[in-house]
């Protein structure tokens, strides 16, 4: 492995998996009064485009965490509509 892909993937690791402790307390708690809705929907249509550029230049560091992380965001961004 090249080492912009070793740093690219050890970023990706690290910033997919800060998601999982939110997920997992708005999933347990079902709380999320203190999330910002705006925030959720911006970060959501980013990270989405950042799998699509990952996708445009075949680099699968940037297709794969992008799209686990827009799976987490737009799984807090469903909660956060349903239970405001």
């Amino acid at each position: 492995m090249m080492h912009a892909d070793l740093v690219a993937t050890i970023a990706a690791v690290c910033t997919t998996v800060s998601f999982l402790p939110q997920v997992m307390r708005v999933h347990r708690t079902r709380h999320t009064k203190d999330l910002s809705l705006p925030m959720y929907v911006i970060f959501s249509f980013g990270v989405l485009l950042w799998a699509y550029y990952g996708y445009l230049s075949d680099s699968w560091p940037i297709i794969l965490a992008n799209s686990i992380t827009f799976v987490f965001s737009a799984y807090i961004l469903a909660m956060k509509i349903r239970f405001r």
